[in-house]
């Protein structure tokens, strides 16, 4: 086996380039550079191998309960997806005509991912690329008046989940159950203040620091969903269609402000967006690569696409 290469030092994500392995091949590759990529994944937070055998959701299920263990489920998540396996998902399923902006997977949640586990069965015939930006980064060059309140306030998030009648996710979807009481004892257990409404539906109320410090490194990360949750982030034709089917936008399907109760300005949000478009990358996928990203280091997103794309995820702790 060769020693480790990559495409050099700091890189994002940083390259390991292999020659067309099979699946257990790379898992015996992996066991033996284990160390070596633990220290990679640290200093870039993503790392991308290319040249494996990744042809179906089983070899990719196989790879990944290969090298990792203590696998998280989607229970709590906000986004469209499907559980395609015990450990594996689709990625978030919005429209392909829809730029999905860049996030911390689970960032609005008591429990999130700590690395996320991504690869391409099936490439879109344009663009559809999973973008990546270095949460260490949006940090540094983030207007300091708004690191310094999002750090002094924190974030409050509104989820506003239907019981089978309405917009958005189901609280049976989120918290995959029908069962009231398993939800209820999910929010009792990570904090999160809930209140159950009209037509079976529940609002909940989740506060999160915003930003954090790393789980390992301690370094200082941008870590929150305020602009995916805000409503400027629909844009003016769909906050207006919201306004008039649901009236206030704290009861739109996802609402934020600060962790005070004090609201959120629109000005605020354009000036994130734009801060962390800054910083944004889009490495094109290919088939047979295998994206590793540290979900507290490294936020992602998803650049519109034409055709078909299928990317599958895991997540462990």
């Amino acid at each position: 086996m060769s020693n480790l290469k990559d495409t050099g030092n700091g890189q994002l994500p940083q390259l390991i380039q292999l020659a067309d392995l099979p699946a257990d091949e790379f898992v015996s590759y992996f066991r033996h550079h284990r160390g070596e990529i633990a220290e990679k994944l640290l200093t870039s937070g993503a790392v991308k191998f290319t040249g494996v055998e990744i042809s179906s959701l089983d070899t990719f299920q196989h790879i990944v309960n290969s090298i990792s263990t203590r696998f998280l489920s989607y229970i709590d998540g906000n986004s469209p997806r499907t559980k395609l396996s015990e450990n594996v998902y689709t990625s978030t399923e919005y429209d392909n005509a829809m730029k999905i902006t860049m996030h911390n997977e689970l960032s609005y949640s008591a429990r999130w991912p700590g690395q996320l586990f991504f690869s391409c069965i099936q490439p879109a015939a344009t663009a559809g690329e999973t973008l990546l930006a270095d949460s260490r980064r949006i940090v540094e060059v983030m207007n300091k008046d708004i690191v310094s309140e999002v750090s002094a306030k924190g974030v409050r998030y509104v989820r506003n989940l239907q019981g089978g009648m309405g917009i958005g996710p189901t609280w049976q979807e989120t918290f995959e159950t029908e069962d009231p009481a398993q939800a209820e004892a999910y929010c009792r257990s990570y904090n999160i203040a809930f209140e159950w409404g009209d037509n079976n539906s529940l609002r909940l109320k989740q506060f999160s620091k915003g930003i954090i410090h790393h789980r390992h490194s301690g370094e200082l990360l941008w870590f929150n969903q305020i602009d995916q949750f805000h409503p400027f982030h629909l844009g003016e034709d769909l906050y207006e269609a919201m306004v008039a089917a649901y009236g206030d936008p704290s009861d739109f399907p996802t609402y934020v402000t600060f962790g005070d109760g004090s609201p959120v300005s629109d000005d605020m949000v354009q000036e994130i967006l734009t801060t962390i478009d800054s910083v944004t990358i889009a490495p094109a996928w290919r088939k047979n690569e295998l994206l590793i990203v540290d979900n507290e280091m490294v936020c992602h997103g998803r650049n519109p696409f034409t055709g078909e794309r299928r990317v599958l995820v895991a997540m462990s702790e």
